[in-house]
């Protein structure tokens, strides 16, 4: 037992940064409706908030958290309940796509503002040493755990004990009730973001010693309160911040036991046991999960289908376009290229979340699996160019059942986060196996080696012609029975199944048809470079690529073209604009149609309770009985 205390009580000082930060993310949602996947950016915010005070300011320590815990988290409170208010009404999508870009903003902003150079903050907390059970343990260490107990059971307290924690947990149920009662819904749901986002500030401000500062890095790292949050069922404040301590002590004691392995596959697991848990919670305790957010009614805007002639002519602009793009591009056409790529992999998730309502967050995976089979079939199998390109499609089917999985079960928020997680396990678990990247993170993906097509211009129309089949295709699939149905089942899935039609293979079906079209276009986009990388192909890719498609609006061929034209060839064009703001640019974006999104809703929904009023009273008038008497 001596020899393994130093690594709990190391797992208990991260685990309860974790439970920090869980604690705060569940009363958020359990109070707004609303799961904040941008919880994480908010500790990184409180990070670099804490950073510019103390160390180029010059503060205290207690002063510069003082005023990050006074001044900061308040201000990002009050963002955000300005934020859940405009998403009210907003189907969960949009409340998904909504903090995406906030998490994509923060990123992108933090880039932009500091650059990637690492920066430190020196430890400010007492780092000497006191003896327990013959084990020296960091009195920093023993302060960092003393606060997240007191912070998680004393909200819990507030909670259960209060009349205020009352309000708090009616304000989701019933707010017209709650205002009946005496109270302020607004201010409520105001106090539960204060509290919410101090926790988050807490927890960047807590862990900052011990990493460097960077936004991408500290945001996935409280992101793994997910799995703490999960094991508190989303609702639990106590048994969530015990969920972070156990994830803390585990993955500790997890270091210890395969600290001696050489298996890459093995010290992947450490880093990902958040995330197995979050998704292991999700796939066997999906359907005992409270589901906090209220059910809205969903409206589909759809715009004004063009005349036949018009969308002939149209067709026929983008197609001499196209063919005119190698003497229009010049010495910038490998990057049209690439754009060409990204449809075919955008034209997967518009099959997927446009049309089905499936939401994935694990995209990446499928377009990096598609990208390595390719590799191994070509370079290793020696099987020709455009077959090992099919090919590699097909097989990334099985992977897309298995994503599917959690599909059969989950929905909306909870599926979006089983496959965030399994995304994440893929990447940690998966990408330094020989099966996929490797040790060296990167795979030879040739071009192919016949007709000449291995030239830029030559490779470009074989990547348009791609891409025109995968959206003919997918036109085809959304005019067809399956497509009918895959809409059905965004509308409503139990309709669907009152009629004697089976939803769990319908949902398989359409994550395996848009697994098999993102390999084909990870394998493309590979090609076009001529190596596959890890990092083009890590968590985050999916969380962007999501966001552009957001911004792309709805349809399916015109998301897919806005959203690759964006990534790929904007960039180029405005390289001091997308260099380094790319993210906060597409976060900014995302962030902005989902709110504006929710507002047309609400504006909708008022006009539809206008009409119905005005109808209600129009026939409850002493007018029309007179009229009605006169004619009777």
């Amino acid at each position: 037992m001596g020899e393994l205390l130093p690594f709990i009580v190391v797992g208990l000082t991260a685990g309860s940064v974790y439970g920090l930060a869980a604690t705060g993310l569940v009363l958020t949602y359990r109070t707004s409706g609303i799961f904040n996947f941008a919880h994480g950016s908010l500790a990184a915010v409180g990070a670099f908030a804490f950073y510019e005070l103390y160390e180029r300011a010059g503060l205290p320590w207690p002063v510069a958290a003082l005023l990050c815990l006074g001044v900061v988290a308040p201000l990002l409170g009050l963002a955000l309940e300005r934020l859940s208010a405009a998403l009210a009404d907003a189907r969960p999508a949009m409340h998904i796509v909504a903090t995406l870009g906030l998490l994509l903003l923060v990123q992108g902003l933090a880039v932009g503002m500091y650059g990637a150079e690492a920066r430190f903050v020196k430890p400010f907390l007492p780092t000497h040493n006191v003896s327990i059970a013959d084990t020296r343990v960091g009195v920093d260490q023993l302060i960092v755990i003393g606060l997240a107990a007191v912070g998680s059971f004393g909200l819990a307290w507030l909670l259960r004990r209060t009349r205020l924690g009352s309000a708090m947990r009616a304000l989701v149920d019933d707010p017209d009730l709650l205002s009946v009662a005496g109270w302020n819904p607004t201010a409520v749901r105001r106090l539960s973001w204060f509290i919410g986002s101090a926790f988050a500030v807490a927890s960047g401000i807590l862990i900052a010693p011990t990493l460097s500062l960077d936004a991408v890095l500290l945001s996935f790292l409280v992101v793994q309160a997910f799995g703490a949050a999960a094991l508190g069922r989303f609702t639990s404040l106590p048994l969530t911040y015990a969920g972070g301590l156990a994830i803390g002590v585990a993955s500790s004691l997890l270091t210890k036991e395969l600290s001696s392995s050489r298996s890459v596959v093995l010290q992947g697991l450490v880093p990902s046991l958040p995330f197995l848990v979050l998704f292991a919670v999700l796939i066997f305790g999906g359907r005992r999960l409270s589901v906090v957010a209220r059910t809205t009614r969903e409206t589909h805007a759809e715009g004004r289908a063009l005349p036949r002639p018009a969308r002939y002519g149209l067709a026929a602009v983008m197609a001499a376009v196209v063919l005119a793009m190698p003497s229009l591009a010049g010495p910038r056409l490998p990057v049209f290229i690439n754009a060409g790529a990204m449809v075919v992999v955008f034209i997967s998730m518009v099959v997927l979340i446009n049309l089905s309502g499936q939401v994935s967050l694990c995209h990446a995976a499928f377009a990096a699996l598609g990208a390595t089979t390719f590799s191994h079939l070509t370079t290793g199998a020696g099987v020709p160019w455009l077959a090992a390109l099919v090919l590699a499609g097909l097989l990334t089917i099985p992977l897309g059942a298995v994503v599917a999985i959690p599909a059969i079960r989950l929905s909306g928020l909870y599926l979006a986060l089983a496959t965030f997680g399994l995304g994440i396990l893929v990447q940690r678990v998966a990408f330094s196996s020989g099966f996929m990247f490797g040790p060296l993170g990167t795979r030879v993906t040739p071009r192919p080696a016949i007709l000449g097509l291995a030239a830029d211009r030559r490779f470009f129309y074989l990547v348009a012609i791609a891409a025109v089949t995968t959206g003919v295709l997918a036109f085809a699939l959304c005019r067809s029975r399956l497509g009918r149905l895959l809409r059905a089942m965004a509308d409503s899935p139990l309709a669907l199944s009152t009629f004697g039609l089976s939803v769990n293979v319908t949902r398989v079906l359409v994550f395996c048809v848009s697994a098999a079209i993102a390999g084909t276009g990870g394998a493309l986009a590979a090609a076009a470079v001529g190596s596959a990388n890890a990092i083009a192909f890590g968590p985050t890719q999916s969380l962007l690529w999501l966001a552009a498609l957001a911004v792309g609006g709805r349809g399916l061929l015109k998301p897919p073209i806005i959203a690759a034209a964006g990534l790929a060839v904007a960039p180029t064009y405005f390289p001091a604009l997308f260099g380094e703001w790319g993210a906060a640019l597409f976060g900014a974006a995302a962030l902005a149609v989902a709110v504006d999104l929710g507002g047309r809703l609400r504006f909708d929904q008022r006009m539809h309770h206008w009409a119905d009023a005005s109808a209600w009273r129009l026939a409850k008038s002493p007018v029309t009985a007179r009229l009605e008497g006169v004619a009777s």
